[in-house]
């Protein structure tokens, strides 16, 4: 039997879904009997309609025109063709030369009419098909798609199509079901629905705390903590909302492991006679929708044996959420090690929450798998492991019944196949395990909410795989499920953008993808619009916002429907590599070495062609953030507004070493170039500047404590980055991507911008573009110290001039950066200014953003990680030759920039910008480019000068070289700073574009 909602296609490509909107238009009941949208993947709104007729005496066509979204011209179509479903006519959409196909079906009693662009009629006629027969129809979806994984837009745009209590159903559905990013994008754009509609006030409450929970259950504490602040008066004295938000803060106490904290919380008393108020629900009414929905036909959820959560009164909602309570005290309780008070609360919990309509509660399936997790817990520690499997096991049973192929089943399998591992059943385990992969593949943030079950599983394969290629390929694929970088999808996106078999499939993949940017940020403008104190002006704003969201929603279906044309991106990226997929990209003298953090633990793995190896490193993750920080601190502090350097901490970068390489260094000797993927905190910083001896660390501090001894002299040392390239790869896919990426089609060299014109004196002058108010504004000071161009002159005579353009002082601006319509006729684009990373006040989010001259009226001085992201570049390199550039962008100025995914951690900033907009590898800085002993600029300089016969990781290396031999810029604060993101064995000049000069010709700029 279908729901009001269901997905349609097979298992690698569920991209679309079937939403009942019969409720949402009860107006139209008169024209139509039924209707369902038909909403995919990567477009804004549904890319087909479905209509029901019975008893019709009138033309469906003439009934239904008046709701298309395009004017359809039918009066040219030839015969109509049919199958067995029935007949399909093709039409076409007016001022365009796109196809509309309106397909005919009946059934007993019951006519159909499906219609859309023609690019859906996969999707449409599947979806019709299963209407038909009520039951899924199998079957693929052959579409256009521009994202590598399932897209928080995806759930907006069915957010928005569904009847509000329906799309409260979903949402809940997804947080029940652990997909906790799908359930907060229900949620906000209900939210904002509901309040468009003058109904937000008596729902707000309850919507802020699922919001909360939802951000707490991502890991963002400091916004669930603002969020729950908000809805706390608003949830006050309500019977449901008021325990709802008592659960909700104890889960997010429990997710930070404050155990003591979630006890007390979860029993604090209600607030005075709301208790007595529920018992009676005298006070309490059933709005509108709920009674439609309690009077609506239930044949459905009788066949199922479950009723939904809606068609609860409030008491029976406030029972359940008690129930919940009365779990949450039972886990708290467990983990203190209080296990008979834990096993009374389990136990009340379970049957306070099975009384309610016998148990068949859509809400509590969730809620009785958690307990029975709990039971089974206490079970194992008690010595009675039979009954610890059969509560694991019936708790996957009741949640597939119905949270199939969502992450809650996934996170039970896990936590089933770890308890088997402990007790020795390993095939088993595995079984369960390899399952829990595959259904994991290719979902972002996959292993959310149950990352600790996986612990196991690492830990158990790693000593095996050197000596077992079945189980290489296991833990190789289950790393990829791993969170990752934000980049690494935006990474993913631009490898489908240039595999484009002709320049107009990558203008439409392109335009798709900005289109749906575009689309967010004004959702975002909306959302400020109506969250701002109100004027007279505001509601012209808002009608001006909504058209313009309603235009660039149509254009973006219209170019999807377009990009449909191009079987190339009629099919889904591979959800994963397989190891040998991967080894067949290596070259000799290549490896590739992947940190995963998977719990607390931290693992190491390394493959080159042939072979692979992992280990569980010695440090825990809290560790290995330790020796990261005080490294970094030895490196570059800020103190008093200044940057501070010390003498490098050699012993602690020693004992990184021995943690994470020293197991492995026989492996690595003969490694040419090593593909290295970080996580956590070694996403900040470089391997080259780890210590590869004792001897090095002890002949050091000999000569520093020697007489006469220079502290900041580290010549001699053996650094692992001593005759080895590191690129830095941001996901095993992303670095085959960008080994396989086309090479730019650019036909000039180089461009080079930098040495920004100051302002002068400049009293309060700041730019305020980035935050909207002067507190998270910059000052005058940072455009009056520009950086010198000296690199970008020399780079360009290495070049050649007539293959370059350096652009500087008052020419070079944000405004007229965005306005140059030949940025992609260069192959490198480098920058020599300041990058503003670090916000200027510590309550001030992360708005990365590279400084510039101020231009015309509206240009703020600043190239903004939004305004990055909308340039159009064909880069093979780009080089940001400046501050901290490899920093990441805070989540909010990431959704600000119409990203839906990421921010946060380092590389999701900058990097992240310039590879969405075009840059096929990043050279990105790690901290503060050095001014001192011109020590950047002969850097890049001579690594140009390199370039002219060797790649960039070998053109760079020998430019660190010449660095670490000398005394004065011996300490890695001068030479380690920068990072390559992207395939490092590539080029850094084309041979024919290189200028034939000796190095003291044409030395005008060398500045040397």
């Amino acid at each position: 039997m279908l729901r009001d909602s269901f997905p349609i296609g097979d298992a690698e490509g569920v991209l679309c879904q079937v939403q009942d909107r019969s409720v949402q238009n009860p107006a139209r009941r008169n024209m139509f009997d039924r209707s369902w949208a038909v909403v995919c993947r990567d477009s804004a709104v549904p890319v087909a309609t479905i209509y029901a007729f019975q008893g019709l005496k009138t033309d469906p066509l003439e009934l239904i025109r008046e709701y298309r979204r395009e004017a359809v011209d039918c009066s040219g179509s030839g015969p109509a063709a049919t199958n067995d479903l029935g007949t399909t006519q093709t039409c076409k959409v007016a001022g365009s030369q796109l196809d509309w196909s309106v397909t005919r079906a009946n059934a007993v009693n019951v006519s159909y009419i499906a219609e859309g662009f023609s690019a859906y009629d996969g999707a449409a006629q599947l979806a019709l098909r299963s209407l038909i027969d009520n039951s899924p129809a199998p079957g693929t979806i052959d579409i256009a798609t521009t994202s590598v994984a399932d897209p928080f837009a995806f759930a907006r745009v069915q957010a928005g199509t569904l009847e509000p209590q329906q799309a409260l159903e979903e949402g809940y559905r997804r947080n029940l079901g652990g997909d906790y990013a799908e359930a907060a994008a229900y949620f906000e754009t209900l939210q904002k629905r509901l309040e468009d509609e003058d109904k937000g006030d008596e729902t707000r409450g309850e919507f802020l705390i699922n919001r909360a929970l939802q951000k707490s259950n991502l890991k963002e504490f400091a916004v669930a903590d603002r969020l729950f602040i908000s809805a706390e008066q608003e949830n006050l004295g309500k019977p449901v909302s008021e325990r709802l938000q008592r659960n909700f803060e104890a889960i997010h106490l429990i997710n930070q492991g404050y155990f003591e904290d979630a006890l007390e919380r979860v029993r604090q008393p209600l607030s005075e006679g709301l208790q007595a108020a529920i018992q009676t629900e005298q006070g309490l009414t059933i709005s509108q929708p709920i009674a439609a929905r309690l009077n609506a036909d239930t044949e459905r959820a009788r066949m199922l044996g479950f009723v939904d959560d809606l068609s609860l009164s409030p008491g029976e909602r406030a029972e359940i959420i008690d129930a919940q309570g009365l779990q949450l005290e039972g886990t708290s309780l467990r983990i203190m090690g209080q296990r008979a008070e834990a096993r009374r609360a389990l136990l009340d919990s379970y049957t306070r929450a099975i009384a309610v309509r016998d148990g068949r509660v859509i809400t509590i399936v969730r809620l009785r798998a958690q307990i029975l997790g709990e039971l089974a817990a206490l079970s194992e520690s008690e010595g009675k492991k039979g009954q610890a499997e059969s509560y694991l096991r019936y708790a996957i049973e009741i949640l597939e019944t119905q949270y199939p192929e969502r992450r809650a089943v996934s996170g039970a399998k896990a936590r089933l196949a770890a308890f088997l591992l402990r007790e020795g059943k390993e095939a088993d385990a595995l079984t369960l395990y390899r399952e829990v992969i595959d259904e994991s593949l290719g979902k972002r943030d996959a292993a959310s909410g149950f990352a600790n079950q996986l612990v196991p599983y690492f830990r158990y394969l790693a000593p095996l795989i050197e000596k077992d290629a079945g189980l290489a390929d296991d833990y190789f694929k289950a790393l990829q499920v791993l969170v990752r970088p934000g980049v690494a999808e935006t990474q993913a996106i631009l490898a489908r953008e240039l595999s484009a078999s002709s320049d107009e499939a990558a203008r439409l993949f392109r335009q798709s993808t900005d289109l749906a940017r575009e689309i967010e940020q004004v959702r975002i403008g909306v959302k400020a619009l109506t969250s701002a104190p109100q004027t007279g002006t505001t509601p012209g704003k808002l009608a001006e916002l909504s058209a313009r969201l309603a235009e660039l929603e149509n254009q973006q279906l219209r170019t999807q429907a377009k990009l449909g044309e191009f079987p190339e991106y009629r099919v889904i990226s591979p959800k994963a590599l397989t190891l040998t997929e991967f080894r067949e990209t290596l070259q000799p003298g290549e490896a590739y070495a992947r940190l995963a953090i998977v719990g607390q633990d931290a693992f190491m793995f390394t493959t080159d062609r042939t072979g692979a190896k992992a280990f569980r490193l010695d440090q825990p993750e809290e560790e290995l953030n330790f020796l990261v920080d005080v490294i970094r601190s030895s490196i570059s502090s800020t103190e008093g507004g200044r940057v501070v350097t010390y003498p490098f901490d050699i012993e602690r970068a020693h004992a990184l070493y021995k943690t994470l390489l020293a197991p492995i260094e026989g492996d690595l000797a003969n490694v040419q170039h090593l593909i290295f993927e970080p996580d956590g905190a070694l996403l900040r910083l470089p391997l080259d500047l780890l210590v590869r001896d004792q001897a090095s660390v002890d002949a050091y501090i000999a000569r520093a404590d020697a007489e006469g001894g220079d502290a900041f002299d580290f010549r001699g040392v053996n650094w692992f980055g001593l005759g080895r390239t590191i690129s830095t790869a941001v996901s095993a896919s992303a670095f085959v991507d960008a080994r396989n990426a086309r090479a730019s089609s650019a036909g000039r060299e180089y461009l080079g911008v930098g040495r920004n014109e100051p302002v002068g004196d400049g009293n309060g002058i700041k730019a305020l573009a980035l935050s909207g108010n002067d507190t998270c504004g910059w000052t005058a000071r940072e455009w009056n110290r520009p950086i010198a161009d000296d690199e970008l002159r020399a780079a360009s005579n290495i070049v050649g001039r007539e293959k370059s353009q350096v652009i500087t002082g008052a020419q070079f601006t944000d405004d007229g950066l965005m306005a140059k319509d030949d940025l992609n006729d260069f192959r490198i684009v480098h920058f020599a200014t300041h990058g503003l990373v670090t916000p200027p006040r510590p309550a001030c989010p992360a708005r990365p953003a590279l400084l510039t001259s101020f231009g015309g009226e509206g240009s703020d001085g600043l190239l903004t990680f939004q305004e990055i992201f909308d340039l159009d570049l064909d880069a093979d390199l780009i080089i940001l030759s400046a501050c901290d550039t490899a920093g990441g962008a805070s989540i909010e100025a990431t959704r600000a920039a119409g990203v839906g995914s990421g921010g946060g951690t380092a590389l999701d900033g900058l990097v992240r910008s310039f590879i969405g907009a075009g840059g096929r590898a990043v050279l990105a800085s790690h901290w503060p480019a050095p001014d001192d002993f011109d020590a950047t600029e002969r850097l890049m300089s001579e690594m140009f000068r390199e370039g002219r016969t060797r790649n960039l990781g070998n053109a760079i290396r020998a430019s660190q070289k010449r660095l670490m031999d000398e005394a004065q810029t011996s300490h890695p604060y001068y030479w380690a700073g920068f990072a390559i993101v992207g395939d490092a064995a590539r080029p850094l000049l084309t041979p024919s574009n290189v200028a034939q000069t000796d190095d003291a010709d044409n030395s005008e700029a060398a500045a040397e």
